[in-house]
């Protein structure tokens, strides 16, 4: 049987562990030490430094938890490429390399000789992608046997019509306990049965259930998840290596590979590792307190020039639509007459509600100043698809194939559809964009789009004041 679940954590993190002890060991040796420093460019002026007795101890328990805890993401038994195992263990023994750097410069009870410190890093560099390209996740013995995760009778119908797994049973979000279709019940106290499938349980119990019955693949057939349930079970999916999928008639609102001709198709979405999730909110919070702070001289001048132009409001609210077809609130600087921002969006120079003070606002961007305090208290991302008014969204789901797609992230306040000037005009080209930028997404992509937006605005600013 595969290691699954808790096993494959502690077999992969003590080899983590026994490996990091192994490198110090061999860097700590005087006659490495000496070689490396002697005839290794770029390193010829450090001192070779053999650590012994405590020192040596310390600085082996020292690096063994620092590269364990960074390396705490590849402990979850997801289905991985080997390319990509590589890539994630190399990123993560580098971040090791600079925690224990930083941690030997502020604290030198710590501190690992530098030439140990970079023998250890490069011995690591090719041992732990190694290691975990040997123990990657594989399909057991019984790679055939699947779990349906969901509460939609009709999804679930589809699924089991289109599954070729032996499908052990299902389970269920909590929220439908008790609720009947027909004559099919969806309880999830353990004791119902769906059409002749066992009832395992509510969505709480997936996690025990994939490593009861050994389980491949989830069908997923959720009617109307909210943000919480399907990333919980999509996540709990990944950390088992268990494959999601979905059925290719029911995926308008999932992101999935929609390639060859099986009913059932794979999600694409992966959770993002948590380092990334922290440098993206880390990013978000930093990007929008400096802005207000550089804005901030700017703000009353604005306020004043639109209360002067028409006396009307300064700010304007809007009910945009957010993850999941949640909603929240964005304010902007007004740049319409009276409520004529909720009329059917149309290009600017051909808009006869904008005022004179809103064309400027807009043409330098400057009317998007508000919205960083959306992202400041996290109902927005610097970087994400552009968030859209609530009844413009059913608009577009309407008239739009896969629509519903671009709610897997938050809304941002660029993104790859804005920085390729996509608008709800275009819904087509603008969802082509938010879903290639879901697929992409990443850290240095958002920092690309970020750098092309700025680059744009400053350019929008300066051809508005030369036009002037």
């Amino acid at each position: 049987m595969m290691l699954t679940g808790w096993w494959y954590r502690i077999v992969s993190g003590a080899g983590v562990v026994v490996l990091a002890a192994i490198a110090v060991l061999i860097a700590n040796l005087q006659v490495l030490q000496t070689l490396f420093t002697t005839y290794v460019p770029l390193f010829w002026r450090l001192e070779p430094v053999a650590l012994t007795g405590r020192g040596l101890y310390v600085a082996i328990a020292v690096t063994a938890a620092v590269t364990a805890g960074c390396l705490t993401p590849l402990f979850k038994p997801r289905p991985r490429r080997i390319l990509d195992i590589i890539e994630l263990a190399h990123k993560r023994v580098l971040v090791a390399g600079s925690v224990l750097a930083t941690l030997g410069f502020f604290n030198y009870t710590y501190r690992l000789p530098r030439a140990t410190l970079v023998m250890t890093v490069g011995l690591l560099f090719v041992a732990i992608p190694l290691w975990f390209v040997v123990i990657r996740h594989s399909p057991g013995r019984d790679p055939d046997r699947a779990v349906v995760v969901g509460d939609d009778p009709d999804i679930i119908d589809a699924v089991l019509e289109a599954a070729d797994p032996s499908v052990v049973g299902y389970v269920a979000p909590a929220h439908v306990l008790g609720v009947r279709h027909g004559s099919k019940a969806i309880a999830t106290d353990g004791a119902g049965r769906f059409d002749g499938i066992k009832n395992l349980g509510g969505l709480s119990r997936l996690d025990e259930v994939i490593v009861a019955y050994d389980v491949d693949t989830a069908l997923l057939a959720f009617e109307a998840p909210d943000r919480g349930e399907f990333f919980g079970a999509l996540d709990t999916c990944y950390e088992h290596g268990v494959t999601a999928k979905v059925h290719r008639q029911h995926a308008d609102s999932v992101l999935a590979s929609g390639f060859g001709s099986e009913e059932l198709v794979d999600v694409e979405l992966e959770p993002w590792d948590t380092l990334d999730h922290i440098a993206k909110r880390a990013f978000d919070v930093a990007f929008a307190g400096i802005g207000l702070l550089i804005a901030a001289p700017f703000v009353a001048g604005i306020a004043l020039a639109i209360k002067l132009d028409d006396g009307g409001s300064i700010l304007y609210g809007q009910e945009r639509t957010a993850t999941f077809g949640d909603t929240f609130q964005v304010y902007k600087f007004r740049s319409m007459v009276g409520n004529t921002e909720d009329v059917e969006p149309m290009a600017d120079e051909e808009n006869p509600y904008i005022t004179d003070v809103g064309q400027w606002l807009r043409r330098t961007h400057l009317d998007e100043i508000p919205q960083l305090y959306s992202i400041l208290i996290g109902d927005m991302s610097v970087v994400g698809p552009r968030a859209v008014w609530t009844d413009e969204e059913v608009e577009l789901d309407a008239v739009t194939d896969d629509w519903r797609k671009r709610w897997f992230v938050k809304p941002g306040l660029t993104g790859l559809a804005q920085i390729n000037d996509a608008s709800s005009t275009d819904p087509d080209a603008k969802l082509r964009y938010d879903i290639e930028y879901i697929r992409r997404q990443s850290f240095w992509f958002d920092l690309k789009i970020v750098t092309r937006q700025l680059w744009k605005v400053a350019v929008d600013v300066v051809v508005t004041l030369r036009n002037r």
